[in-house]
């Protein structure tokens, strides 16, 4: 979990023979290095689950907890913070982990702190496997390999694949002010802009990184924002202006439990409605919410092209558990994917909002042609000069609006999981993706199929024909209301006959 304030904080490994992406309870091994650890993960732990912690520190009556002096080991080199080091490495021999890989990581992290401190957390590794071969009589994993030779894997997080998406997707500028959990999108871009030519700008508030990213697009760039809902409350004005504008603009909006600053370094899926409806006035938009790290590169890809092609807002909703996950995931294939820049060269007579039946008038840049590109964010005539005449608003309101039939063709199919002969049918959306997959293929019944929405909005025509060929339809949400529940009831008049909810903060588990 991502701290802000500090306190008690785990991260939980999980390792499997086959590939796993889910979370789950149970806790084989635990390694406390305080004893609110303990109480922080109280209702976890059970009498399977080992205990290696330091004796001085960790106080529990427990069964099977083994007193390992990490911190009294950690002493000898002269400081008690070498001792998650040494946790590190006992935890890394238990698991047969070859060593040197642990000491190229070391090397990587420590080497420009000096050579004291490099050679020290060294020793620290040695120290670790020392006391795991003390322990070795009380614990043996046993793992067996099971990585396919003719696949390359890459073991990234979700905010990583969001970025790398966009990278694909010819992002060359973000824009955005920080906010948990959004920033690690870009951070991601920041650490790696001159790697792929982004611009990067740290903007002195919300406001001003959606109209920067408004202005590079206006420009003939392709920008992208990276916010959570507090920080997207703020841009909700400059979503409006690139609605009139029509403007294209990709913004990622990491979401966290609100209302307000609400739990701000846990989960959920809570900003949908907001997305939905941000804005002041009516146009078309696109929503994604990618439930695992493929999608999340795909989407953050096809975002750019959407949004260029349809000169639309597209948003691309994560949340603290997609983009603070690192999980292993077969290399992206880039073949087919391409950047489609629809940007024409303007003549003389260019009209920057020219009337056609899709709604898409040819877009230009400045300087790129003869052309004059005039935008303005009152209502406007074709060639973008302020109107107050009622008869070009009606048609430029119901222009703009003409984009949604015409994105039609583009939505993406809702992935449906299991047999098409189901009777019971369970809809989620976005990171919730993997933890149902996994729970379903545990329980094992025909009659129960998972469709799983990667675009929320526009929904897709068959949404429809998938919900009443189910006797019983459950909604799964991490927020309190069933936003999406809601929002398919709204589209199609088809209610769930049930909804399972969670907005504690925390995801859903597997055995959940």
């Amino acid at each position: 979990m991502s701290r802000v304030r500090g306190g008690s904080n785990s991260t939980q490994i999980r390792v499997s023979t086959e590939q796993v992406s889910a979370p789950v309870d149970r806790i084989d091994i635990l390694i406390p290095l305080d004893n609110k650890a303990i109480e922080h993960l109280q209702n976890r732990i059970s009498e399977k689950t080992l205990i290696f912690g330091d004796g001085n520190r960790i106080k529990t009556e427990l069964p099977n907890f083994t007193p390992i002096n990490f911190e009294q080991e950690a002493t000898v080199l002269g400081n008690a913070i070498y001792a998650n080091i040494i946790a590190t490495s006992f935890l890394a021999h238990i698991l047969n982990i070859d060593i040197e890989i642990l000491k190229e990581d070391i090397s990587q992290k420590f080497k420009q702190k000096g050579e004291e401190v490099f050679q020290k957390n060294i020793q620290a590794l040695s120290i670790g496997g020392k006391l795991a071969k003390q322990a070795s009589s009380l614990i043996t994993v046993s793992i067996r390999p099971n990585i396919p030779k003719d696949k390359k894997f890459l073991m990234i997080s979700g905010y990583d694949a969001i970025g790398l998406g966009a990278v694909a997707g010819g992002c060359n500028f973000i824009s955005s002010y920080p906010m948990t959990p959004g920033t690690g999108v870009f951070t991601f871009m920041a650490q790696n802009h001159e790697r792929f030519g982004v611009v990067v700008e740290q903007a002195e508030d919300e406001i001003s990184a959606i109209n920067m990213a408004l202005g590079a697009w206006y420009a003939g760039g392709r920008a992208m924002v990276s916010t959570s809902g507090g920080g997207f409350d703020l841009m909700t004005e400059g979503i409006s202006l690139a609605g009139m504008i029509e403007s294209p603009v990709v913004v990622n909006v990491g979401q966290r439990p609100g209302p307000a600053t609400g739990l701000p370094t846990r989960t959920g899926q809570e900003d949908l409605n907001l997305v939905l409806h941000a804005g002041h006035g009516e146009f078309s938009r696109i929503i994604y919410a990618p439930g695992n790290l493929a999608q999340a590169f795909i989407i953050g890809q096809k975002s750019f092209n959407m949004a260029d092609k349809y000169q639309v807002p597209v948003f691309i909703l994560s949340d603290q558990f997609l983009v603070d996950s690192y999980y292993t995931t077969e290399r992206f294939n880039t073949e087919k994917l391409s950047v489609n820049n629809n940007i024409i060269r303007t003549t003389p007579e260019y009209k920057r909002y020219a009337m056609t039946e899709s709604g898409i008038s040819p877009r230009g840049v400045p300087s790129y042609g003869d052309g004059l590109v005039c935008v303005d964010s009152d209502e406007h005539d074709e060639a973008g000069h302020i109107t107050e005449s009622m008869k070009v608003r009606k048609e430029m309101m119901d222009k703009r609006l003409r984009k949604l039939s015409a994105i039609l063709p583009d939505i993406l199919l809702p992935t449906l999981i299991g047999s098409g002969d189901y009777n019971l049918l369970v809809v989620a959306w976005g990171s919730n993706f993997s933890v149902i997959k996994e729970a379903l293929q545990i329980i094992g019944r025909d009659d129960i199929s998972f469709l799983h929405y990667s675009q929320v909005y526009p929904l897709h025509v068959e949404t429809s024909n998938y919900l009443n060929r189910a006797k019983t339809k459950v909604a799964i949400e991490n927020n309190a209301t069933g936003q999406f529940a809601n929002l398919v009831k709204l589209e199609t008049g088809i209610s769930f006959d049930h909804k399972i909810l969670k907005y504690d903060g925390l995801p859903f588990s597997v055995e959940e």
